[in-house]
């Protein structure tokens, strides 16, 4: 199994400072920038606008992991992608056409994922799968950092895996939500091959950064 991939949640980073905070994550080894991008309508909260991604991507070499919490999403597509997003993932129940969304995505320039909440079945994407480079496993409900991760969803992550496998493509599965060093290894166990991490990453402050992110990938070596 490749090693697995760390991306820790600006969610999480001091606000006051966010591209030292970029920059030091990257320096730690942070393998993507996940950025959590909130409407206060999809989900209870509001984030970041392509102008603050935009402004954060001169301070990292790590593509930019986009996971927009918006409905709709097609119109800001390309806004985010110009900022610099590397990856964009959005929900299928933010709009009525999501095979149209990856199409818009990927013209853009960017690597296509969906995301699922805990009550959301696979069968929401089990059609398009094979046209995904990245599925995300919410094991919170979104909307805010610092959540307890939810136990069920590992089974939704294993049986992700074995449909990820069967179709023979390199995906990547990411899980979000109260992951931390204590759980990490069931989840990468389960099948997971991306880590979102905010406060496990960012909860001791900048020192502990880089042991905090070695603690996250070396649970899938233990």
């Amino acid at each position: 199994m490749a090693q697995v991939l760390i991306a820790p949640s600006i969610l999480s980073a001091d606000f006051a400072r966010l591209g030292d905070e970029v920059r030091a994550i990257d320096a730690a080894g942070a393998d993507l920038i996940h950025v959590d991008v909130m409407d206060g309508h999809f989900v209870p909260n509001i984030t970041i606008g392509p102008m603050v991604v935009k402004a954060l991507k001169p301070h990292t070499t790590k593509p930019m992991d986009v996971h927009l919490m918006i409905t709709p999403v097609d119109p800001f597509v390309d806004a985010y992608v110009d900022a610099g997003a590397a990856i964009i993932t959005f929900h299928p129940e933010a709009g009525p056409h999501p095979h149209r969304t990856i199409q818009a995505i990927k013209r853009a320039g960017a690597k296509a994922g969906m995301s699922l909440n805990p009550g959301t079945p696979i069968a929401a994407i089990e059609e398009l799968l094979e046209d995904l480079d990245l599925v995300l496993v919410m094991s919170v409900n979104p909307g805010f950092g610092g959540q307890k991760f939810i136990d069920s969803q590992l089974r939704k992550i294993e049986a992700l895996r074995k449909r990820i496998d069967a179709t023979r493509k390199d995906i990547i599965l990411e899980v979000d939500g109260g992951v931390t060093a204590a759980n990490a290894a069931r989840v990468i166990g389960a099948g997971a091959t991306a880590l979102v991490a905010g406060t496990a990453v960012f909860g001791d402050g900048p020192d502990m950064y880089a042991k905090n992110i070695a603690k996250l990938r070396g649970a899938g070596a233990a």
